[in-house]
């Protein structure tokens, strides 16, 4: 097989090189050459000079910026393209065939128009990729060299099991993985957008919907891909029976998430827009993806946790059931206050907050008395906990200072009482000392 590749490829540098003598080194054709290379460097001054005027007539108005970035990769070579074409016609006379005058207007018309079909890619990079792969083999196509490359792919052949498959089967077989792919990954990005219009669809059934749309397309782009290769899929069994328990030992952490993953969705214990709390992280579900949770705290900062440890460690779903949460405030308040008075102003503080609820309705108890003063508890219901717990309990206990420095209800400091005694016939004498003649004595 190797020596009838190696012959190959020689019979067709050998055709490559007796069409370059016969079509490119005579007179006629360098002169068509320093056209084709004249009416590039022109058309890359005129497109210059064509940025230059528009940027200077109409500044930086919006829709001219986008407009010009636009009309940008693609102005130099339409003007390529015209150039070219005015050359054809003024030689045509003159010269029977400009032969590389048409092979460099074909070219350049198909780079045109491929650059304009991509132009609806979003992805630059992915965009740039397409376009040159398409203008290749359309640049092969066009100087009749694609089906001699074809054949020397195709008379390549590597062995798989018992049977073989070509070089060329492979490099289609992987143009039509990418194509299919896009198209699926395109599909999935449309299902997902429509399915997150639907609101009378519970989030967790929205994601699980998405997740389970884009594992079934990606998977179907594979099949179709093998298929198109030529490959026999039963021959693959075996293989990928292997591959599959090789990859269960050594992605096992990660095939557990994306199961833990399915399983969040089905049952439904936590969705995007629960506010949760596990492992000391406190915030809302942002996103349930195939590896991870993403829950966004109340400063921004973004966690992603392992799907598996949101079902092996405990998790606080503050909104599961319902988004109705109790907050217990303590307070502690003198001996020498009216206790009735301070559970009062309690009661007030909380109801003077647009986020507390009336039903159920905020109440004080006492709770016990201690050893600096009467122990309190205001307990009050909020139905939002995404918008915070802490920060409401604050606001919450700014209303309580301000009502009891109003009504004259006082905060305990801890008291100790000291008792001196004094045994008979000693005495017991307290003076004071001074610190600055204690000072200069030193």
């Amino acid at each position: 097989m190797g020596e009838d590749l190696k012959a190959q490829i020689l019979d067709f540098l050998k055709e490559s090189w007796t069409w370059v003598q016969a079509n490119v080194l005579e007179p006629v054709r360098l002169l068509e050459l320093g056209i084709i290379i004249l009416s590039i460097l022109l058309s890359r001054f005129a497109a210059s000079r064509i940025h230059r005027g528009l940027m200077k007539a109409f500044g930086e108005h919006p829709l001219m910026l986008k407009v010009e970035a636009r009309l940008q990769p693609i102005l130099s070579t339409a003007l390529v393209v015209m150039l070219l074409w005015t050359a054809i016609l003024i030689m045509s006379p003159w010269v029977q065939s400009p032969y590389l005058l048409s092979i460099a207007v074909s070219l350049f018309t198909a780079w045109l128009v491929i650059r304009l079909a991509v132009s609806l890619i979003e992805n630059r990079e992915l965009a740039r990729l397409i376009a040159g792969l398409a203008w290749s083999i359309a640049a092969l196509n066009i100087v009749g060299l694609l089906d001699p490359i074809m054949t020397v792919l195709d008379g390549a052949h590597l062995p798989l099991g018992e049977a073989t498959i070509s070089v060329l089967d492979i490099l289609q077989g992987i143009l039509t993985f990418a194509v299919v792919m896009w198209a699926a990954l395109a599909l999935s990005t449309l299902l997902e957008k429509r399915v997150k219009a639907l609101s009378t669809v519970p989030p967790s059934a929205r994601v699980l919907m998405t997740k389970s749309g884009k594992i079934i397309l990606v998977s179907l782009a594979f099949l179709i891909s093998l298929n198109a290769t030529g490959i026999d899929l039963t021959a693959l069994a075996v293989f990928g029976g292997a591959l599959g328990v090789g990859i269960g030992f050594g992605l096992q952490k990660v095939v557990g998430n994306f199961i833990s993953g399915i399983i969040l969705l089905m049952d439904r214990s936590i969705k995007p827009g629960d506010v949760i709390e596990t492992g000391g992280t406190y915030g809302t579900i942002n996103r349930l993806a195939a590896r991870y949770t993403s829950v966004i705290t109340r400063d921004g900062t973004e966690f992603l946790i392992p799907n598996e440890d949101m079902i092996t460690q405990p998790v606080i779903n503050w909104s599961h059931s319902h988004r109705l949460v109790r907050r217990r405030i303590p307070v502690q308040v003198s001996y020498e206050s009216d206790i009735r008075k301070a559970m009062d102003l309690m009661v007030e503080a909380a109801q003077q907050e647009k986020r507390v609820l009336n039903n159920p309705a905020p109440r004080t108890l006492v709770k016990s008395f201690g050893a600096d003063g009467v122990d309190l508890e205001l307990r009050m219901w909020i139905e939002d906990p995404q918008h915070g717990v802490s920060n409401i309990a604050s606001d919450v206990m700014l209303h309580m200072w301000d009502l009891f420095h109003e009504h004259g209800i006082e905060f305990p400091y801890p008291q100790r009482v000291v008792h001196l005694r004094q045994d008979e016939g000693h005495t017991v004498n307290i003076k004071a000392v001074d610190p600055k003649a204690d000072t200069k004595k030193k």
